[in-house]
């Protein structure tokens, strides 16, 4: 299945050239190349069945028959090296350190805006920069408990940051999923490589979400608030809650009383200590943001602000997930940590600038467009693979509002051997992927080992989001 296997002259994670694989990938590709396609699609089937037993779907927003689907998982495990890990993980605790900094220093004595590192315009009109949180101490300093940062290889082989995701970073249950599934239908791959353990996550939000609780709470009561059965996340949520051992309650099983949040029970009202969030801030508390919420709870931000209650991530955490700030962030570790960034950005020009505007309203063309308070592959551009008409749409949509768009130039994402099923006939074939890690933050700053590597199943394309058709990976990250 691998002999008519292309590289197509992009970064190949797994061969360094056509036939020879990279060290760490050749016990996994002799056993690969051991079956026949018979028995890779009986494992195929058997992961499907697995999943769908178990109720791992998603839903596409977009999709008119608002269908819950399977996370299309590919079982070629993307395997990273303990070198590659270290390297990563001190940049993404660097850079996760750097964000908190950044959001404490904006919402007090705002002094990166008073040194000009940023222009103050672009925190104030960013759509996520809640007023509300001017002066406002969070607990113990946090601001972003969970992140999922965004990761993609370039055709020299680095490591780029794509975005930060601070304010409900999804997916982490699928990583813990597909772990479980591949060592049910593949244990044999498995014998020849020692792999980080991942199924500690769990523990390590309870502890982290712990953290931050009020200090009258001795044993804090914890709740995941969820928007509903509706929400494409759902099954994330009601896995997290199940697996920390923890009440998943929507915006009606709560109340607020004295400025102190209440859960509804069986045997009455119970104290709340901390809720991880897992809706954004305009729809927290109908009472401080959109007075049409039916999924917040009314006073949530009283009892917020007098310390009765923690919030994660913290509200007002949005403006460090927007497109528009993300080019600075690795002047933030400079300018908060004196040192230089581990990880690089992708260069991205910033629209509101006229300079950078006027490049790539010139270049629409060579550049792919975001909106900076998009996500899931809606709001882009890919500008080399639009028409005409498209690209002058969206040079329109940059002229009317240039501070909701930034650009960046195509990053040619490194490819992984995937297995594809045409008429029948299987056999692997380069996908573009990318890699999201988990990052925690609580007494101290925990990486998961791997993250949710996304693979876009589509030939050609290199959006890896599960709304446009991407899958997934089990990624193993390998002990020294």
């Amino acid at each position: 299945m691998f002999e008519s296997y292309d590289l197509t002259g992009v970064f190949d994670e797994m061969f360094e050239a056509p036939g020879a694989p990279r060290p760490h990938y050749a016990p996994a590709l002799e056993r690969l190349s051991r079956l026949d396609a018979t028995s890779f699609q009986r494992r195929r089937r058997m992961a499907d069945v697995t999943f769908v037993n178990q109720g791992i779907t998603f839903t596409v927003y977009s999709d008119k028959l608002n269908v819950e689907r399977i996370f299309p998982f590919d079982l070629v495990p993307r395997i990273i090296t303990a070198r590659e890990w270290d390297i990563i993980e001190r940049g993404l605790v660097q850079r996760i350190t750097a964000l908190n900094l950044f959001c404490k220093d904006i919402y007090h004595d705002q002094r990166i805006l008073t040194d000009r590192v940023i222009d103050p315009a672009l925190i104030y009109g960013a759509k996520m920069f809640r007023r509300e949180m001017i002066g406002f101490p969070v607990p113990r300093d946090i601001y972003i408990h969970i992140c999922g940062t965004d990761l993609v290889r370039g055709g020299d082989g680095q490591y780029y940051v794509l975005e930060d995701n601070g304010r409900t970073p999804s997916g982490v249950s699928y990583v813990l999923e597909n772990r479980t599934v591949m060592k049910k239908v593949f244990p044999q791959l498995f014998d020849d490589y020692q792999v980080r353990a991942i199924e500690d996550y769990p523990l390590n939000l309870l502890n982290t979400l712990s953290h931050i609780a009020p200090r009258h709470a001795d044993n804090p009561t914890i709740a995941i608030l969820t928007p509903g059965i509706y929400n494409s996340a759902y099954f994330e949520h009601s896995f997290l809650a199940r697996q920390m051992g923890i009440e998943l309650v929507e915006g009606q099983d709560l109340l607020v009383e004295n400025n102190f949040v209440y859960m509804r029970t069986t045997a009455g009202l119970r104290r709340v200590d901390v809720l991880y969030r897992r809706l954004d801030d305009d729809f927290l508390d109908p009472l401080s943001f959109r007075p049409d919420s039916l999924l917040g709870v009314p006073g949530l931000m009283n009892a917020y602000r007098m310390g009765n209650v923690s919030l994660a991530n913290a509200v007002g955490t949005g403006v460090a997930d927007d497109k528009a700030i993300y080019p600075f962030v690795p002047d933030m570790i400079r300018y908060y940590l004196k040192q230089e960034p581990i990880l690089p950005n992708v260069p991205t020009y910033v629209c509101a600038r006229d300079t950078d505007r006027k490049f790539v309203l010139e270049n629409l063309d060579k550049l792919v467009v975001k909106a900076t308070n998009e996500s899931g592959g809606y709001g882009m551009l890919m500008g080399h693979q639009a028409t005409q008409t498209e690209r002058e749409k969206f040079a329109e949509l940059i002229r009317e509002d240039p501070r909701n768009y930034i650009a960046q130039p195509i990053v040619e994402l490194s490819q992984h051997p995937s297995a594809i099923d045409e008429g029948g006939k299987l056999r692997f074939e380069g996908r573009r992927i990318d890699l999201r890690p988990y990052i925690l933050s609580g007494d101290k700053v925990i990486v998961m080992p791997g993250g949710l590597t996304r693979v876009a199943l589509r030939r050609g394309s290199l959006v890896v989001n599960s709304s446009q058709g991407g899958g997934s990976k089990d990624t193993w990250v390998l002990e020294e």
